[in-house]
């Protein structure tokens, strides 16, 4: 019989990436991790970990178990859903992440019209990155999160996770008010590529895409000034210090001398809903889902 605390702590080991990480997220030290994943492979009489440099790797037996630990837990996600469901309206708590602009702009309204429409229904938003947001879905502390796309994020095929587009979120080029381009409904971003640029910092998820976008038309941008936040961007492009692409989602400070211009080609970013597998169907989950999607049309409108 397998003891599924001790799966449980493999699977941390292969989410994490090392024992140590995943301790620490379980609560555990790193020798009660190793021993418990220790017992596990001698329960199987196999080997699950084996060295790798300064640190360990999953053997081909531990990989082929996860992906049977993967479908346990999904089922194990349904199992409680069905026992806890009352068929009737979304109630309980509903514990939702996302990043900064997710939650000011999708995730907040969600919430208020969900407290409207179900009395019986708690919303916890908490507000954290993609890779956070994962974590917390994967520990079992977020039902619901709200990410940007990016090559960070775990692989859509990942048997863990379920996750689905919610919306495709343009940039726009955001220039000063008096700039030659503030006149016009569209360009191609090519007619900017001698400009200077105010781009994301090297850490943000959505600095390749700008990079993308500019190669896409033909040219690398000169970067001359880097901004962790999209109004940092724009109080920039404010004072005539350069242009930036700024996704259309993002509420910037009001009044400023700023024009957003259109784009040919439609440069964007992606947006999805993720949730641990077998929890999509949870009431509350399947209510918010459909709220975020008639609340992202007009987001970006």
């Amino acid at each position: 019989m397998i003891d599924l605390r001790r799966l449980h702590v493999l699977r941390a080991v292969a989410h994490y990436g090392t024992v140590t990480a995943a301790a620490r997220a379980l609560h555990f030290t790193t020798s009660a991790a190793s021993q418990q994943i220790r017992q596990l492979a001698r329960d199987l009489g196999v080997d699950l970990l084996e060295p790798q440099g300064r640190g360990v790797r999953l053997t081909p037996a531990a990989e082929s178990l996860l992906a049977h630990a993967d479908a346990i837990q999904a089922r194990w996600d349904q199992a409680e859903m069905d026992l806890r469901a009352d068929h009737g309206a979304p109630s309980g708590m509903l514990r939702v992440t996302g990043f900064t602009m997710a939650v000011s702009v999708l995730l907040a309204p969600m919430a208020a019209r969900l407290g409207e429409r179900y009395p019986r229904l708690s919303v916890r938003i908490t507000e954290v990155g993609a890779p956070e947001s994962f974590d917390l879905l994967f520990e079992g502390e977020a039902d619901l999160a709200v990410v940007e796309a990016t090559p960070h994020n775990p692989p859509p095929s990942d048997a863990r996770f379920d996750q689905q587009p919610l919306l495709d979120d343009p940039f726009d080029l955001v220039v000063h008010e008096e700039h030659p381009l503030a006149g016009r409904a569209r360009i191609d971003l090519a007619e900017a590529a001698r400009e200077l640029w105010i781009a994301p910092g090297a850490d943000s998820a959505c600095r390749p895409l700008v990079l993308s976008a500019c190669g896409a038309a033909g040219f690398t941008p000169e970067i001359v000034h880097h901004a962790l936040d999209w109004n940092v961007c724009a109080h920039l492009a404010a004072h005539r210090l350069g242009v930036a692409l700024i996704p259309r989602l993002a509420h910037l400070t009001p009044h400023l001398p700023i024009t957003r211009v259109r784009c040919t080609g439609n440069p964007h970013r992606k947006l999805l809903t993720c949730t641990r597998r077998g929890a999509h169907d949870r009431p509350a989950v399947a209510a918010a889902r459909d709220e975020l999607r008639e609340l992202a049309p007009t987001a970006v409108a």
